[in-house]
Protein backbone atom coordinates (compact mmCIF):
# COMPACT_ATOMS: atom_id res chain seq x y z
CA UNK A 1 0.00 0.00 0.00
CA UNK A 2 2.54 2.88 0.95
CA UNK A 3 4.72 1.37 -2.28
CA UNK A 4 1.39 2.09 -4.27
CA UNK A 5 0.83 5.81 -2.73
CA UNK A 6 4.29 6.46 -3.31
CA UNK A 7 4.09 5.69 -6.98
CA UNK A 8 0.97 7.87 -7.06
CA UNK A 9 2.70 10.62 -5.55
CA UNK A 10 5.54 10.34 -7.96
CA UNK A 11 3.20 10.65 -11.17
CA UNK A 12 1.00 13.23 -9.90
CA UNK A 13 4.12 15.42 -9.24
CA UNK A 14 5.15 14.34 -12.80
CA UNK A 15 1.92 15.16 -14.70
CA UNK A 16 1.83 18.76 -12.73
CA UNK A 17 5.35 19.14 -14.04
CA UNK A 18 4.77 18.19 -17.89
CA UNK A 19 1.36 19.83 -17.70
CA UNK A 20 3.16 23.43 -16.16
CA UNK A 21 6.09 23.00 -19.01
CA UNK A 22 3.23 23.37 -21.31
CA UNK A 23 2.73 19.76 -22.14
CA UNK A 24 5.69 18.87 -23.98
CA UNK A 25 4.33 22.24 -26.56
CA UNK A 26 6.91 25.05 -27.00
CA UNK A 27 4.73 27.91 -26.40
CA UNK A 28 6.24 30.84 -27.99
CA UNK A 29 3.89 33.51 -26.41
CA UNK A 30 6.08 34.48 -23.56
CA UNK A 31 9.00 33.75 -25.26
CA UNK A 32 10.20 37.57 -25.19
CA UNK A 33 8.99 38.34 -21.91
CA UNK A 34 11.54 38.69 -19.39
CA UNK A 35 11.56 36.58 -15.98
CA UNK A 36 10.38 38.63 -13.09
CA UNK A 37 13.66 38.56 -11.66
CA UNK A 38 15.54 39.56 -14.79
CA UNK A 39 16.61 42.94 -16.30
CA UNK A 40 15.50 43.66 -19.70
CA UNK A 41 15.66 46.46 -22.10
CA UNK A 42 15.00 46.11 -25.83
CA UNK A 43 18.09 45.38 -28.24
CA UNK A 44 19.59 49.13 -28.98
CA UNK A 45 18.46 50.07 -32.29
CA UNK A 46 21.18 51.34 -34.56
CA UNK A 47 19.73 54.99 -35.54
CA UNK A 48 21.37 57.37 -37.97
CA UNK A 49 21.93 60.42 -36.01
CA UNK A 50 24.19 63.74 -35.82
CA UNK A 51 23.62 64.07 -32.34
CA UNK A 52 25.26 61.36 -30.58
CA UNK A 53 25.87 60.30 -26.91
CA UNK A 54 28.39 58.24 -25.75
CA UNK A 55 29.53 57.06 -22.21
CA UNK A 56 32.15 54.99 -20.56
CA UNK A 57 32.57 53.58 -17.17
CA UNK A 58 35.20 52.25 -14.28
CA UNK A 59 35.26 49.08 -16.11
CA UNK A 60 36.97 50.27 -18.99
CA UNK A 61 34.29 49.80 -21.75
CA UNK A 62 32.14 52.26 -24.19
CA UNK A 63 28.50 51.55 -23.92
CA UNK A 64 28.33 52.04 -27.60
CA UNK A 65 30.74 50.47 -30.36
CA UNK A 66 28.83 51.18 -33.13
CA UNK A 67 27.49 54.91 -34.03
CA UNK A 68 25.74 56.14 -37.05
CA UNK A 69 25.77 59.96 -38.57
CA UNK A 70 25.31 61.58 -41.58
CA UNK A 71 28.92 63.01 -43.55
CA UNK A 72 28.78 66.38 -44.17
CA UNK A 73 26.74 67.82 -41.57
CA UNK A 74 27.78 68.81 -38.03
CA UNK A 75 27.89 65.82 -35.40
CA UNK A 76 27.60 66.66 -32.18
CA UNK A 77 28.93 64.16 -29.70
CA UNK A 78 28.43 64.23 -25.65
CA UNK A 79 30.87 62.06 -24.11
CA UNK A 80 29.64 61.78 -19.98
CA UNK A 81 31.92 59.20 -18.06
CA UNK A 82 29.33 57.39 -15.93
CA UNK A 83 31.86 55.86 -13.53
CA UNK A 84 32.97 57.41 -10.38
CA UNK A 85 37.21 57.51 -10.39
CA UNK A 86 39.38 60.37 -10.95
CA UNK A 87 40.62 60.49 -14.12
CA UNK A 88 44.36 60.10 -12.94
CA UNK A 89 43.40 56.76 -12.09
CA UNK A 90 40.72 55.98 -14.80
CA UNK A 91 40.27 58.65 -17.46
CA UNK A 92 38.42 58.67 -20.28
CA UNK A 93 38.25 60.03 -23.70
CA UNK A 94 36.94 59.97 -26.89
CA UNK A 95 38.85 60.04 -29.79
CA UNK A 96 38.47 59.99 -33.71
CA UNK A 97 41.07 58.63 -35.82
CA UNK A 98 41.40 59.45 -39.40
CA UNK A 99 40.90 56.04 -41.88
CA UNK A 100 43.82 54.06 -42.05
CA UNK A 101 45.58 55.09 -38.63
CA UNK A 102 47.41 52.14 -36.80
CA UNK A 103 46.06 51.68 -33.66
CA UNK A 104 48.10 50.15 -32.18
CA UNK A 105 50.71 52.67 -33.11
CA UNK A 106 48.79 55.89 -31.92
CA UNK A 107 48.00 53.95 -28.66
CA UNK A 108 51.83 53.58 -27.52
CA UNK A 109 52.89 57.50 -28.91
CA UNK A 110 49.49 58.66 -26.76
CA UNK A 111 51.41 56.69 -23.45
CA UNK A 112 53.86 60.04 -23.43
CA UNK A 113 51.67 62.40 -23.77
CA UNK A 114 50.19 62.57 -20.10
CA UNK A 115 50.30 66.50 -20.47
CA UNK A 116 48.02 67.00 -22.91
CA UNK A 117 45.62 64.45 -21.58
CA UNK A 118 47.23 61.26 -23.59
CA UNK A 119 46.66 63.38 -26.77
CA UNK A 120 49.92 63.14 -28.83
CA UNK A 121 50.88 66.44 -30.52
CA UNK A 122 52.65 65.03 -33.02
CA UNK A 123 49.57 62.92 -34.45
CA UNK A 124 47.28 65.61 -34.66
CA UNK A 125 46.99 65.11 -38.54
CA UNK A 126 45.33 61.42 -37.81
CA UNK A 127 42.91 62.93 -35.36
CA UNK A 128 39.43 64.24 -36.89
CA UNK A 129 38.23 64.86 -33.14
CA UNK A 130 38.61 64.41 -29.32
CA UNK A 131 37.17 65.02 -26.32
CA UNK A 132 39.15 66.20 -23.14
CA UNK A 133 40.53 63.56 -20.78
CA UNK A 134 37.49 63.05 -17.97
CA UNK A 135 36.76 61.82 -14.43
CA UNK A 136 34.20 59.69 -13.03
CA UNK A 137 30.94 61.75 -13.20
CA UNK A 138 31.97 64.09 -16.39
CA UNK A 139 30.87 65.05 -19.38
CA UNK A 140 31.81 66.69 -22.64
CA UNK A 141 30.34 67.94 -25.78
CA UNK A 142 32.33 67.99 -29.32
CA UNK A 143 31.10 69.34 -32.24
CA UNK A 144 32.57 68.34 -35.88
CA UNK A 145 31.70 67.23 -39.10
CA UNK A 146 33.00 64.30 -41.26
CA UNK A 147 32.74 65.30 -44.22
CA UNK A 148 33.32 61.81 -46.64
CA UNK A 149 31.37 58.58 -46.27
CA UNK A 150 33.52 55.77 -44.78
CA UNK A 151 34.11 54.14 -41.23
CA UNK A 152 36.14 55.79 -38.67
CA UNK A 153 37.30 54.07 -35.67
CA UNK A 154 37.27 56.02 -32.21
CA UNK A 155 39.55 54.84 -29.24
CA UNK A 156 40.37 56.08 -25.49
CA UNK A 157 44.10 56.91 -24.92
CA UNK A 158 44.09 56.49 -21.27
CA UNK A 159 47.12 54.09 -20.88
CA UNK A 160 45.92 51.07 -21.44
CA UNK A 161 42.44 51.46 -22.35
CA UNK A 162 42.99 51.39 -26.39
CA UNK A 163 42.70 47.30 -25.88
CA UNK A 164 38.80 47.66 -24.64
CA UNK A 165 37.51 50.64 -25.70
CA UNK A 166 37.32 50.82 -29.03
CA UNK A 167 34.20 51.90 -31.56
CA UNK A 168 33.26 52.64 -35.25
CA UNK A 169 32.09 55.42 -36.28
CA UNK A 170 29.52 54.73 -39.63
CA UNK A 171 29.26 57.86 -41.90
CA UNK A 172 26.77 57.47 -44.59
Amino acid sequence: MKRSLSITALMAILAFSFNSCGGGKEDKSDATKPAADEQWAPAPVEEISNTLTLSAHDEMKYDQTVLKALAGKPITLTFTHIGTMDKNVMGHNFVLLVPGTDIDDFAKKALTAKDNDFIPKSESSKIIAHTKLLGGNESDTIEFTVPEKGTYDYICTFPGHVATMRGKLIVE
